[in-house]
C-alpha cells in the first residue's frame, strides 16, 4: 500500500492538541455500532462485561462482507465541516454505506459530524490521533498512544459508538500496531484501489482510477479532509452509480 505523505502537513496544526492525552481507560463501558440502521440513529449496545472487547483477526482486511461482487467505500482523514457533509449527501443519494476512517483530533473537534456519520448507518475507523505516516518507525509506546487515544476520542465524539477498524496512516502498520488494534476489536483495514484524490488529479482521473483498478480488489480509498475535496465529491457522484451498473453491491470490510 502506498504511503500518503506529500502535501498533507495540515495535521501538524492539530498535533499539539493531541499531546498529553491519556490512553483509553480499560474500565470504561464499551459500545458496538449498529451500522445497519438507516435514517435513524443506531443503537449503542453495551458489552456484557464493562470494559471487555472482543478481539478480532490481526490480519489486514480488504474483503467485503458482500462477497466477491461487494465494494467497500472508505473515507479517510475527517471529519471536516465543509466536505464531510457533502460526502454524506452523495452517499445518501445513492443509498451507499461507507467506512469513515477518522483522525482523532478531527473527531474531537467536530463531534456533531461524527454523530451524523453514525446516525446515517456508516461505520467508524480509527485513523490515529495525528495522521503520522511514519508511525511504523516510532516506538511501541508512541504507536499505542496514537491508536488508543484516537479510539477514545472517536468513541467520545460519537456518543459511545466505538470504531470497528484501524487504518494506519499511509499504511504504516506494524505487527505491534495490528495486534494492539485487533485486541481492541478494531480490524486492521487496508485498501485495494487508491484513488489518489488527495493529490487532486482531477475528477476524471479519480473516476478512471476506480474503473481501471476495481478488479484489483473491493476496498476503495477516498478522502473527506486534508484540503479541497470538491473533486472527490464530484467523482463519487459518477463512481457510485457506475459501480451499481456494473453489478457491484456496497458493503463493509469483513470483521
Amino acid at each position: 500500500m502506498a504511503r500518503h505523505g506529500g502535501g498533507r502537513g495540515w495535521y501538524g496544526k492539530v498535533i499539539g492538541a493531541a499531546l498529553g492525552v491519556t490512553v483509553l481507560a480499560t474500565g470504561a463501558s464499551v459500545w458496538t455500532a449498529q451500522a445497519g440502521a438507516t435514517g435513524s440513529a443506531p443503537r449503542a449496545t453495551a458489552s456484557a462485561t464493562p470494559g471487555a472487547v472482543k478481539p478480532v483477526d490481526v490480519s489486514i482486511v480488504h474483503a467485503s462482507d458482500q462477497g466477491t461482487r461487494g465494494v467497500n467505500i472508505t473515507i479517510d482523514d475527517g471529519p471536516d465541516p465543509v466536505w464531510t457533509p457533502q460526502v454524506l449527501d452523495v452517499l445518501a443519494q445513492y443509498g451507499v454505506k461507507a467506512t469513515f476512517c477518522m483522525v482523532g483530533t478531527q473527531a474531537q473537534a467536530y463531534p456533531d459530524l461524527v454523530k451524523q456519520v453514525v446516525a446515517a448507518g456508516h461505520r467508524l475507523c480509527d485513523h490515529s490521533v495525528s495522521h503520522d505516516t511514519t508511525m511504523d518507525k516510532k516506538p511501541q509506546a508512541y504507536q499505542s498512544q496514537q491508536i488508543l487515544d484516537a479510539e477514545r476520542m472517536i468513541t467520545e465524539a460519537s456518543g459511545g459508538v466505538r470504531p470497528m477498524y484501524y487504518r494506519a496512516p499511509g499504511g504504516a502498520f506494524t505487527p505491534y500496531s495490528r495486534k494492539l488494534a485487533a485486541s481492541r476489536g478494531m480490524r486492521p483495514l487496508g485498501w485495494n484501489v487508491d484513488t489518489k484524490d488527495f493529490e487532486r488529479p482531477g475528477t476524471d482521473a479519480i473516476v478512471a482510477t476506480v474503473r481501471q483498478e476495481i478488479a484489483d480488489g473491493p476496498t476503495i480509498l477516498f478522502h473527506d479532509a486534508g484540503g479541497d475535496r470538491s473533486q472527490t465529491v464530484a467523482a463519487l457522484r459518477q463512481v457510485l452509480p457506475w459501480l451499481k451498473e456494473q453489478g457491484y453491491s456496497f458493503g463493509f470490510p469483513v470483521r
